[in-house]
């Protein structure tokens, strides 16, 4: 699945300017195709804009079109009382790809260049009725 995404992402028409478009105060995604159990969006990242520290319903494979992505990824500690511990952090800039599933899909991912950041992401989950990939997200009692 990677290599068939890292294919298109040089493309210069590969999403409408409109699918482009970001939002002034979170990012952005857009929904492009659904069917079957997966699902292809692209999200729309303005300098310091960010996700919480989440998870997932599916795993996913995940390409920037433009731009740069920093991800931090997580694991539970295992005591009692479970907490978010840092594992390894990486800037994906335009033309990477990566993956991640579940379980090892406890990440945050953040805009930390200086313009606008796209990426398309494959899930294996039809999430067009959900409205996201996210399966559970991590506050401050786990941190």
């Amino acid at each position: 699945m990677g290599e068939r995404l890292a294919a298109h992402l040089g493309a210069t028409d590969l999403l409408t300017p409109q699918q482009r478009e970001g939002h002034p105060d979170r990012y952005r995604q857009h929904f492009l195709h659904a069917e079957r159990g997966f699902s292809v969006v692209a999200l729309v990242w303005l300098p310091g804009q960010r996700t919480e520290i989440h998870d997932h319903l599916a795993w996913c494979v995940t390409g920037v079109y433009r731009g740069e992505e920093h991800e931090q990824r997580f694991s539970l500690g295992s005591s009692d009382i479970p907490a978010l511990v840092a594992t390894e952090q990486t800037v994906n800039r335009a033309g990477d790809v990566c993956g991640l599933a579940p379980p090892g899909d406890l990440h945050r991912v953040w805009n930390g260049g200086v313009g606008k950041a796209v990426s398309l992401h494959v899930y294996g989950a039809d999430i067009s009725a959900r409205g996201s990939s996210i399966r559970r997200v991590y506050g401050p009692a786990h941190r």
